[in-house]
């Protein structure tokens, strides 16, 4: 699970965060770059990150965080349609990022939970 993880964080920062901007601290990735191209570039953008919320969810993810994910996808999606002020947000919104991070947070409570289920069937056994 750890690898498929992984492939996911490398495919979030290409798409939000792979090249810095010269001279900033601010970063954009393909997400940003193919935005420029008027719906192209937009719709493009939207395979990766839904193959980010397919993996997710075949990876367990509850379908309160698949909700949030797609609602991330959805904001992306509306506002970088905006020209050049969709542009400007899309840098900043990164929701291929934060789809990963609510993925990680996701598995980790599960992790949490079922570790604290264990500990409780132990002690009842005792």
């Amino acid at each position: 699970m750890d690898k498929e993880i992984a492939k996911l964080e490398r495919l979030a920062n290409t798409m939000d965060n792979i090249v810095r901007v010269p001279g900033t601290n601010i970063r954009i990735g393909l997400d940003s770059i193919a935005g420029l191209v008027p719906v192209l570039g937009d719709s493009a953008a939207l395979i990766p990150a839904g193959y980010i919320v397919f993996k997710s969810k075949q990876l367990g993810v509850s379908n309160h965080t698949t909700g949030r994910m797609l609602f991330n996808i959805l904001v992306d999606v509306v506002i970088g349609s905006v020209p050049l002020v969709g542009d400007i947000f899309d840098i900043g919104w990164n929701a291929n990022l934060r789809n990963v991070a609510l993925l990680k947070e996701d598995i980790q409570k599960k992790a949490a939970l079922a570790s604290d289920d264990r500990t409780t069937l132990e002690v009842e056994k005792v």
